[in-house]
């Protein structure tokens, strides 16, 4: 039997409990009769793949066997149905579910889940990607899952046509690499950064590989001459040590020839020496060893102060642990220095799953502990933290029909959706089909959701909107929308006041239009005038106003106002003008803005407290009056003068 067993199936049972390897042989043999006859594109069996992402989760990542079984059964179970949609319901399915244990369903439901997210290249978002895994990963071993899943592919890369090929190293660089760098996979990390710069930079790749080969010998020289006047000292203090000199990895090394423009000859940082302590005491003991390996280093060579990063009294929060300092050689070579425990240095290659895995702990507790570790670890940001709450509990992801994905609010209706695609689409929202199904605008969308929206150009926002949008961007536009809607029936309200103040000749003062809108409680004179524009309110009703007020004048004022000579008013006499009688009597000044002078052409304007200005037609103002103020613009000329002759017979009468 042992003989028909995979080599990487035996490796992963050979450290597992009787009962966990029963769990994984039989999740083996469903996945082999489930991927029967499937091939991958080098026409190997597919069920090559599975137990390849099986043995790093389990071998590299640090999981146990219910995480490898939940990958085969995935597999197993993804070739049921075309349509990912219904992988959560699939008959082999719910028979996995009467046989194996909740979590592993649990697993498998995620991954299914996630199966059926759908990229666009053009559209690739690493952080609400990272988000919609988190929304569908009831167990943070699902995402892990999904990191060891592709690096499985990156590593089989070249078997695939050059179209995927690409699509693949492009999603792994924007989504995969960030993941695992946020979770500490730095190895995991490197190593799918490496391979997608194989693949799109394999002259480059080639030529740093070369160099990094060529220089080795150089490099084990300079570990010697370093190491040599250490070794002493760290012997008398009876520290047991290994020294390691990681060489940065190609795409480290092509990353900062591309940042800094420089050659491959200037990259002097080009590798670190670790020292890797044996410890087996607990985490005060590991630390006072590596700072006293920091003091003998940094007696025999010069250390530069500003480059000292302490993770040991403080780890990162995905659990990385290590002090890096840079010194100088007697030379004046700057050579990087990692210091750490094995314990440090096991967590630092395997990630934050070793915390768990290191030394065979199997602890529930620490199990538990280290899950909800991976969870804090991917619902953060380096700058924010979230709440405690679960990520899905604060936003939704939602698809387009074309693939696009849409991070929303919890709580979102379609009309927020619609906004978020485009403000004008929203503007027009009359519904959509949510995954197939018809709904209003109201409808409420949850992650997941494909929505295709649907608009009519006759369409208009009304203030109810507000009431049940929950995005900023919806409610802003929706009140922009309004607002304009507003000013264009009070302009539509203020040119048909105009129009019929003009055939009545008549006009009204603000004072007027402030009383009209308290008397039909309305807040302000532009909303009375949208009341007119929409005809609420019947412009009739102004000159019913007008008239009333007309009547009621004092008959005083009447009398003064036949009158052709008038009083001075501020340097200007009304007699000088000739305008409608019923205003004679009224102030009259001449406006500042303009200064006019006898013969200009004029124009007279009704002001609220001033009484009438005259002003000049070319006047700098006069645009501005005419367009905003059509109603309180009045006709007004120049009163001829008298001949001189004239006035001189007069004198003579009055001699005579």
């Amino acid at each position: 039997m042992k003989n028909t067993i995979p080599r990487k199936l035996q490796e992963i049972l050979s450290d597992i409990s009787d009962r966990e390897k029963k769990m994984l042989l039989s999740a083996y043999e469903a996945a082999s009769e489930a991927l029967e006859g499937k091939m991958r594109s080098n026409s190997h069996p597919f069920i090559e793949h599975p137990l390849a992402v099986a043995h790093i989760v389990c071998k590299e990542i640090g999981l146990r066997a219910d995480a490898a079984c939940a990958v085969l059964l995935h597999e197993a179970n993804r070739f049921q149905t075309d349509k990912v949609s219904e992988l959560n319901h699939t008959p082999l399915l719910e028979s996995f579910r009467a046989e194996y244990p909740k979590n592993i369903i649990e697993i498998i439901e995620g991954l299914n889940n996630i199966s059926n997210i759908q990229l666009q290249e053009a559209n690739l978002d690493e952080e609400r990607y990272r988000k919609l895994i988190i929304s569908y990963s009831t167990d943070p071993r699902v995402i892990l899952i999904k990191l060891a899943d592709r690096l499985e592919v990156m590593r089989s890369i070249n078997i695939l046509p050059p179209a995927k090929r690409t699509k693949k190293l492009m999603e792994t660089m924007m989504l995969y690499i960030p993941l695992a760098h946020q979770l500490g996979l730095y190895r995991i990390k490197s190593e799918m950064e490496d391979i997608f710069l194989k693949y799109t930079e394999p002259e480059r790749y080639k030529e740093i590989v070369r160099k990094i080969k060529e220089t080795e010998p150089q490099r084990e020289t300079l570990v010697q001459r370093f190491i040599n006047p250490l070794r002493e000292k760290l012997d008398r203090e009876g520290i047991r040590y290994t020294l390691k000199a990681r060489t940065k990895s190609p795409y480290s090394i092509w990353r900062k020839m591309q940042a800094q423009q420089i050659t491959f000859d200037k990259v002097y940082d080009l590798f670190a020496m670790r020292f890797i302590i044996e410890c087996d005491g607990d985490h005060a003991q590991e630390e006072a060893l590596c700072w006293k390996v920091y003091s003998l280093v940094t007696e025999e060579y010069e250390p530069d102060t500003k480059r000292l990063r302490d993770w040991i009294s403080k780890p990162r929060d995905n659990g990385y642990e290590s002090l890096h300092t840079t010194v100088k050689t007697a030379e004046g070579l700057p050579v990087e220095v990692q210091i750490r425990t094995r314990r440090m240095d096991y967590v630092a290659e395997q990630g934050a799953a070793a915390h768990w895995s290191y030394k065979g702990i199997q602890s529930k507790d620490r199990l538990t502990d280290w899950l909800n570790q991976v969870r804090d670890l991917m619902q953060s940001d380096e700058e924010e933290k979230y709440e405690h709450a679960s990520i899905a509990l604060q936003e939704i992801l939602v698809y387009t029909p074309t693939g696009d994905l849409r991070q929303l609010r919890a709580g979102s209706s379609v009309l927020d959706f619609a906004f978020e695609i485009h403000s004008n689409l929203g503007l027009r929202c009359t519904g959509a089909r949510v995954n197939g199904k018809m709904c209003s605008i109201r409808e409420k969308l949850h992650t997941g959701d494909v929505v295709e929206i649907i608009s009519s150009k006759n369409q208009r926002p009304t203030a109810d909107w507000l009431n049940f949008v929950v995005s900023s961007k919806a409610r802003s536009k929706i009140k922009q929308k309004l607002k304009e809607e507003e000013h264009a029936r009070a302009a539509a309200g203020k040119e048909l006041l105009a129009r019929r103040l003009k055939n009545w000749k008549m006009v009204i003062t603000d004072a007027d239009l402030t009383a009209l809108a308290k008397m039909y409680k309305i807040g302000t004179i532009n909303e009375f005038f949208g009341a007119l524009g929409n005809g609420q309110i019947d412009v009739a009703v102004v000159k019913d106003y007008l008239t009333r007020k007309m009547e009621a004048e004092p008959a005083a004022a009447t009398r003064q106002s036949g009158t052709d000579h008038g009083e001075r008013t501020t340097g200007v006499a009304s007699g000088e003008f000739i305008i409608d009688r019923r205003l004679m009597g009224v102030e009259l000044k001449l406006a500042k803005c303009c200064t006019p002078s006898y013969g200009d052409p004029i124009f007279g304007f009704i002001t609220i407290r001033d009484g009438i200005k005259i002003h000049r037609e070319n006047c700098p103002n006069a645009a501005r009056l005419r367009e905003n103020y059509p109603y309180r613009m009045i006709e007004v000329s120049w009163k001829p003068k008298q001949k001189d002759g004239e006035k001189g017979d007069t004198n003579k009468r009055r001699q005579g």
